[in-house]
């Protein structure tokens, strides 16, 4: 049985600058680092993987490996984003803040059950912070209306 997310993880640029991002501006606080010289596979490696835990402890993971190249680039809304739950105030805080800061920022979108808003790390990923909605709209959780829009979708496109 799957009990729940422990950590999902990314590549990252810069371990300082993601720091950084998600433990002073997102308030996530750095709760372990380690330095990986060689991989389960026998690969040798230089890298710095790091957690950043959240509220459920639960983690956001970066791996930087400044000697692998990878294809950082700006990513699309729906390619790639992280999405974390928070409260609406916070949510309309956060959004404030990353304004002052500079740091795009994108939102308030209502997709009916969620309010959410929109920012770019410095690895170019999208972070969604999305509110819960209260009440009936927030209500649309059903598994067989989920099933029957899959297979329509599938049948359409």
């Amino acid at each position: 049985m799957i009990k729940g997310l422990h950590h999902n993880a990314y590549r990252c640029r810069d371990s300082e600058e993601t720091r950084a991002f998600y433990e002073d501006f997102l308030g996530l606080p750095l709760k372990h680092c380690f330095v990986i010289e060689i991989t389960k596979s026998g690969r040798p490696s230089n890298v710095l993987h790091s957690f950043f835990q959240m509220h459920d402890g639960s983690f956001l993971a970066f791996f930087e490996e400044p000697d692998a190249p990878f294809d950082f680039k700006e990513q699309r809304d729906f390619d790639l984003h992280i999405a974390l739950e928070v409260e609406r105030d916070y949510m309309l805080e956060m959004k404030a803040r990353g304004e002052a800061a500079g740091i795009e920022t994108r939102g308030v979108a209502d997709h009916g059950f969620i309010e959410s808003i929109y920012f770019r790390d410095p690895n170019g990923y999208v972070i969604e912070l999305t509110a819960p909605v209260k009440g009936p709209a927030g209500d649309v959780f059903d598994e067989e209306a989920a099933h029957a829009t899959m297979a329509q979708w599938q049948n359409s496109k």
